[in-house]
């Protein structure tokens, strides 16, 4: 239920704190005093669409806060959790617009989008005004209308079709992997075979990739690599080279090597060098006779490479992962090529299941059929003391068979419409083209008493819905406000005295002055102001007897 509303900088309301009964509420004021207003702040912070027009001029900003107390069991309570946001059974709205268009929404402290939003409200409040259809005026809606009265029959009926779906699901979920139907699986088995062929003709071994490119690049720089080699190969055997050199150097050792340990390990020394610069001279000359440029070596490398790029792109990053690819490729085609016996199967299957879809779907059309025959005499019954003798209400349902029948819907098969007409040979028409308002809002009060505590929603909100209506009627008005309300909060604006009296509590919209400015306040009323509302409600001048009427009023609905 909407425990509190504070408005602040909404049309002529500055500042405005409603704390709303958990049953009935009832708003009254003269004509412009601004209910309206109140409806449109509601509306503002439960989702609709933000206009700058409704801040109050000369302020830069305008505010709406919303509390709400709900079930932790109840779709509200669940549509918080699915956006992580937590809460103990309290819900807090807050929605701010400001004059550069800017707005911002917070949920229990949690900024969130508009979308996010009316996930949440749409389970919190109805709102229903004389040009405003919510929820029940949905035809998406309306199917759950019918299984909520139905109970526990349908749902039983709806769990069975969900398993059956989910077997369906299952199946078909082996099937694909078995390739499909058998032009799929053909197709399937081209492109594996293709696949295959592709990478075992490419012959790859792991790590060749690497040595191509390392090929290549030797390839590509020959010439810079003899030059380095030759280079090298005069420096250690041309005359006074390094070779040379070192050998001198040994030569003027040798002769004192026995006069001391020390010169005898550096001639040592110099031997090893010696012996690994003729190594090392050695070495540079058979490289230098092993580089020989083949043309069509160079160009298979290139080849090489480009062919191991291309299958990379397209079955791993690496000769492993190819390989890899290509084994699970192979698994597949040998699976595939023994899967028909098993398509075969799993298509009888669901062939079957399809069969017992039907069926169920049938039998929730039947039982549905009687819940709507059912609901539609009652909404009559309803809408004749409502004073519209001659309403007719039905539901239409689209007839199907196996062929035309939705087997994928967790719903069954049905489409249905609510149809209405309010007078006597008129045609029935769409319950969301219906244009009066008066007589929708009648229907409306009429089906949410038939449906009160069925739809989840925890606040009605009426504006205006008794327009037009008074005396006998205006009394029935007000009994179905207190049945509705027994377990739904309703916050409706009225202007007729018996609902009034009927409220729990009573607030007045008026209009006042201050500082020069016309301001809106709303003011919640004792037992004696809301007596004298009545009378004025009623149209009598205030006096002991008006009085007298009006606790007689108050008295009926106690």
């Amino acid at each position: 239920m909407l425990s509190r509303l504070y408005i602040k900088n909404i049309a002529l309301i500055s500042e405005a704190n409603i704390n709303f009964d958990k049953k009935l509420n009832i708003l009254s004021g003269e004509t412009g005093s601004g209910k309206s207003v109140i409806l449109d702040s509601l509306n503002f912070v439960l989702g609709s669409k933000a206009d700058k027009n409704m801040i109050r001029y000369g302020e830069s900003e305008a505010m709406v806060r919303a509390e709400f107390t709900v079930s932790t069991s109840s779709d509200a309570y669940k549509s918080l959790a699915d956006l992580d946001i937590e809460s103990d059974g309290e819900i807090i709205i807050s929605r701010k617009l400001s004059k550069e268009g800017k707005g911002n929404i917070k949920i229990n402290g949690n900024t969130v989008t508009a979308s996010m939003l009316k996930s949440v409200t749409q389970h919190l409040v109805d709102v229903h005004g004389q040009s405003e259809h919510f929820v029940l005026l949905n035809e998406a809606n309306q199917l759950a209308v019918i299984d909520n009265l139905s109970g526990k029959i349908c749902e039983d009926l709806k769990e069975n079709l969900s398993n059956l779906l989910k077997s369906k699901r299952e199946l078909n979920d082996k099937i694909k992997l078995l390739g499909g139907d058998e032009q799929e699986r053909e197709r399937r088995l081209d492109l594996l075979n293709y696949q295959i062929n592709e990478i075992d003709n490419a012959d790859l071994k792991e790590g060749e990739f690497e040595e191509l490119v390392n090929k290549r690049l030797k390839i590509s720089n020959i010439e810079k690599i003899l030059n380095a080699l030759k280079a090298v190969d005069e420096l250690f055997y041309a005359d006074g080279g390094c070779a040379d050199i070192i050998r001198s150097a040994g030569r003027y050792l040798s002769p004192i090597t026995s006069l001391d340990k020390e010169y005898e390990a550096l001639y040592d020394r110099l031997e090893g060098l010696r012996a690994e610069a003729e190594d090392i001279s050695e070495t540079v000359s058979d490289l230098a006779d092993e580089i020989d440029f083949d043309e069509q070596e160079a160009e298979f490398v290139e080849d090489r490479i480009a062919l191991i790029k291309r299958l990379k792109k397209k079955y791993g990053a690496d000769e492993s992962e190819i390989l890899n690819f290509r084994n699970n490729a192979k698994n597949e085609y040998d699976a595939l090529l023994d899967s028909a016996n098993l398509v075969e199967k799993y298509q009888k299957q669901l062939k079957d299941i399809d069969g017992n879809i039907f069926e169920i779907c049938k039998k929730l059309t039947d039982e549905r059929k009687k819940c709507a025959e059912k609901l539609c005499k009652n909404v009559e019954i309803e809408l004749k003391s409502l004073n519209i003798p001659n309403a007719k209400f039905t539901v239409d349902f689209t007839d199907y068979d196996f062929e035309s029948a939705n087997l994928k819907s967790a719903n069954g098969s049905d489409e249905i419409q609510f149809m209405f007409s309010a007078n006597k040979g008129e045609p029935l028409k769409p319950l969301n083209k219906v244009i009066s308002g008066g007589e929708m809002s009648r229907f409306m009060l009429a089906l949410k008493t038939q449906l009160k505590s069925l739809n989840g929603i925890s606040t009605y909100v009426f504006d205006e819905i008794d327009a037009g209506i008074s005396g006998y009627t205006a009394k029935t008005v007000a009994e179905k406000f207190v049945s509705i309300s027994k377990n739904t909060q309703i916050i409706a604006v009225s202007h007729l005295a018996q609902v009034c009296a009927a409220s729990d509590s009573q607030f007045l919209i008026y209009k006042t002055e201050e500082e020069g400015k016309t301001v809106t306040l709303v003011k919640k009323l004792n037992k004696d102001e809301k007596i004298d509302e009545i009378i004025r409600l009623s149209g009598n001048i205030n006096n002991d007897f008006a009085k007298k009427l009006a606790n007689e009023l108050i008295e009926q609905f106690k």
